[in-house]
């Protein structure tokens, strides 16, 4: 299989493609290329048994698919806690070599990988590790925008993406931090944070790829 239809894959799973289906734009969005291009991958992977796909609808994964999609993101995230952990990577470079480490990972490097590290159950980034069978380690969570000021939580998760990830460890942001909203400027102006003592101030666009503990009445 070539790398481009894993990248179609894992970005079904990631959506949500194992249990619903996830339409074209979506998809697009994801990968940040044209829908034209979505449909015409869509196509062949449906003839391939990866995806069932319906016009209009959208797509979801078969267990073909979803085994695929899988062993791509727990060998993506293994990576990421190796890199980091024993290489010294920062958040954004242990992403970039992860893409590219996932499509050449056979499943025993995968298991042994796993082993080595001592089976962790969430990368780096905060993002849980599946096991083997597809099963996720979940908590509830809600993204940092909407912590009501005042309230106390910790950072569990940040969404991957390069730019994001540069600019959340320049000011400080690292998973299990405590974190609670000082102030929220109106019209999705920035928010200042206390982080472990220290005032923040991070935008709002940012906030909303940051997922905190949800709290009670939310």
């Amino acid at each position: 299989m070539t790398p481009n239809k894993e990248d179609y894959l894992k970005a079904i799973y990631k959506l949500g493609g194992m249990e619903e289906l996830v339409n074209n734009k979506q998809i697009a969005e994801a990968l940040q290329i044209s829908p034209a291009s979505v449909t015409e991958m869509l196509g062949k992977l449906k003839r391939e048994g990866l995806i069932h796909y319906e016009a209009y609808k959208g797509s979801r994964l078969t267990p073909e698919g979803m085994r695929a999609a899988i062993s791509l993101v727990r060998g993506h995230r293994l990576w990421e806690v190796f890199l980091m952990r024993h290489l010294g990577y920062s958040w954004s470079e242990a992403h970039e070599d992860a893409e590219l480490l996932e499509h050449i990972t056979p499943p025993r490097l995968t298991a042994r990988l796993d082993k080595f590290l001592n089976y962790p159950a969430y990368c780096p980034h905060g993002s849980a590790i599946p096991h083997p069978n597809g099963q996720i380690d979940r908590a509830p969570l809600q993204t940092l925008n909407l912590l009501p000021v005042d309230t106390a939580s910790h950072i569990r998760r940040v969404t991957e993406e390069k730019e994001l990830l540069d600019y959340l460890q320049e000011t400080g942001i690292t998973i299990g931090s405590p974190v609670c909203v000082m102030k929220a400027a109106a019209y999705e102006g920035p928010l200042t944070l206390d982080l472990e003592g220290k005032r923040v101030q991070i935008s709002y666009k940012a906030a909303c790829q940051i997922y905190v503990d949800e709290t009670a009445g939310l």
